[in-house]
């Protein structure tokens, strides 16, 4: 009937924009509290730890001394006390970073093909493969520390079954030849099961017919990994080598636990140098220092991941 309106009609337009108002305002409300912490907790962190790097100070008294770049200058050549202890860590750090991504690969991915292939018990093989990586923490770095001692099992093993000869009667941590590839052991122990988890599902998701066409072509195994699994697994290669580099970098818990850097500065990284100069150093005030070492690695982060995108780009 005309001039009756309908009684589903759509509500009139104000009535419409104050719902809308209010519903984000609501949605602005809920996530508030999340936006101040980051703000608070990130943003506020980072510009502090920023300006901190340009400045020197012992974290009591009021005022900051503003040094520019000196910081910078004096970790990378400048300071002939502070340069040398940098660049000993810095080629350490080069070969955690160098020596766990080719661990991970090297060992995850030939198991993940085998976990693959495998029908009997697969789900009991995944867990168990995934338990360093869910295990890793303090506990687990002092039991290593444990089983790495002079009188440690892995000493007792060696004897037992006759090779006596590789014994380290100082540990394989007091030695300073094996202190660092014992370290690197021990993350690529605690990295592998992810790259385990990331080959497997890549090699889950590849299209049965691009292997079926490899054999029909008279590849045999080795054949089509190599030439055909490998190259079609780059993505994921880059993903495990970005997230061993990323703990190479920013990872010093492990160090700290086990070798706190020795013997003899041997096992000294970037990042637990960053960490003795914030809190244990007896020099001049060092937080500027650790700070501008931490901006330093974050640089050097960045660099990395970008190299990695861009080569993985020019794969594809």
């Amino acid at each position: 009937m005309a001039g009756v309106v309908p009684v589903d009609s759509p509500p009139r337009r104000p009535a419409r924009r104050r719902y809308r108002l209010r519903e984000s305002l609501t949605g602005y409300a809920f996530i508030l509290p999340a936006t101040v912490l980051f703000a608070v907790m990130g943003v506020y962190t980072v510009g502090y730890g920023l300006l901190l790097s340009f400045a020197r100070w012992n974290g009591f008294t009021p005022n900051w001394i503003w040094v520019g770049f000196d910081n910078y200058l004096d970790l990378l050549y400048r300071d002939d006390a502070l340069a040398p202890l940098v660049h000993d860590a810095a080629l350490n750090t080069l070969l955690v970073m160098i020596g766990v991504p080719v661990l991970a690969i090297v060992v995850g991915l030939p198991i993940a093909l085998a976990l693959n292939r495998i029908r009997v018990l697969r789900s009991t093989l995944r867990t168990v493969y995934f338990l360093p990586f869910v295990t890793t923490g303090i506990a687990v770095f002092y039991a290593w520390t444990y089983v790495l001692q002079p009188q440690g099992s892995l000493n007792a093993v060696l004897g037992a079954v006759g090779l006596g000869s590789l014994q380290q009667p100082q540990g394989f941590l007091g030695n300073p030849s094996t202190a660092l590839p014992t370290l690197i052991a021990v993350m690529a122990w605690s990295s592998i099961p992810i790259a385990i988890l990331l080959y497997l599902a890549a090699l889950q998701s590849l299209d049965p017919a691009i292997l079926d066409a490899a054999k029909v072509d008279g590849a045999g195994g080795l054949r089509t990994v190599t030439s055909v699994v490998w190259p079609l697994l780059a993505p994921t290669t880059a993903a495990v080598v970005l997230l061993n580099v990323r703990d190479a970098l920013q990872g010093f818990q492990i160090f700290l636990i086990m070798t706190n850097g020795g013997p003899g500065g041997t096992t000294n990284v970037l990042g637990l140098q960053a960490y003795k100069w914030a809190f244990f150093s007896d020099l001049r005030p060092t937080l500027g220092l650790a700070s501008a070492m931490g901006w330093l690695l974050f640089v050097l982060a960045v660099v990395l991941a970008a190299v990695n995108l861009r080569m993985l780009r020019s794969r594809t």
